[in-house]
């Protein structure tokens, strides 16, 4: 069992607490939830304060019509900085966090392990990791039934043959799949080495408009393209992850993007009472079908 890393730093850390946020957090954009059979999907996994409620409105728009899937696959951000060139499965057959364990289809991990050259199981760049695990509550309030598949891919041109794989391997074994990137966009400011454009309000705006650049590569399908974008443009922590998503759902015969939401912390924070636009990160929540 994998047990929880950040739980009480990135959401709360016990059970009750935990399901009655996850269950606010999870709701479907109206205008969106009945459009499509979405099956796929970008979510930010920041803590939930600044981007829960947009990663619950991908999972709650994809839910509103996919209500049964056998498993859930999380193409997740790499924040471990080891050396890596191929994506990774984790061994644990479940993952804890509080108010539920999410069960890991053991037959589609190993096939997909067995079966793809762009994949192992490599437990140190799960030990830590929160991209996947702040997503598990909040997958768990709208799919109690299904599996979980976490797949940490880093930003390796194999990305695209990773979601090809991994949906294929899902086919093969009769499983009825979501496919979900957990990313977030820019990271803009001194936090982060990053200030092109200064610092302040006007920076922040231009940081917004380095995440449009890579969204607009996402809307248009471009699978392939998002690796080399991201390189170039430093507009995602997850740019692996949501090559592999796109890939896998247009294996899975998906070709429609759309995007929910979009903003950044400094917005979602501001409203809070956090007025220092020095820092932010870019949040999307995006729906494909």
């Amino acid at each position: 069992m994998r047990r929880p890393a950040v739980a009480g730093l990135f959401y709360p850390a016990d059970d009750e607490p935990c399901r009655a946020a996850a269950a606010r957090l999870v709701h479907a954009n109206d205008s969106h939830a009945d459009a499509k059979r979405w099956i796929g999907g970008i979510v930010p996994h920041a803590g939930w304060i600044a981007s829960g409620a947009i990663a619950g409105e991908t999972i709650g728009t994809i839910a509103r019509q996919f209500t049964r899937p056998d498993v859930v696959v999380i193409f997740g951000a790499v924040h471990t900085p080891l050396p890596l060139d191929a994506a990774v499965l984790s061994s644990a057959a479940e993952w804890l966090v509080p108010g539920g364990v999410s069960e890991v289809p053991e037959a589609l991990s190993g096939k997909l392990e067995s079966d793809s050259h762009v994949v192992a199981v490599d437990d140190r760049f799960h030990a830590r990791e929160h991209a996947v695990e702040v997503e598990l509550p909040l997958i768990q309030n709208a799919w109690p039934a299904a599996h979980v598949l976490p797949v940490e891919v880093p930003l390796i041109e194999d990305a695209v043959q990773v979601g090809i794989d991994t949906a294929k391997a899902a086919r093969a074994s009769g499983l009825s799949a979501i496919y979900l990137a957990s990313s977030d966009l820019t990271h803009y400011g001194p936090d982060y080495g990053f200030a092109p454009a200064g610092i302040g309000v006007a920076a922040l705006d231009w940081a917004t408009d380095n995440d449009r650049r890579l969204l607009q590569v996402v809307t248009s399908a471009q699978a392939e393209a998002v690796v080399p974008h991201v390189r170039e443009n430093l507009n995602a922590c997850g740019g692996g992850a949501i090559a592999a998503m796109l890939a896998a759902c247009r294996e899975a015969g998906a070709v429609n993007v759309s995007v929910l939401r979009h903003a950044n912390s400094y917005q979602v924070l501001r409203a809070l009472g956090h007025d220092r636009p020095d820092n932010a990160v870019g949040y999307a929540a995006v729906v494909v079908g």
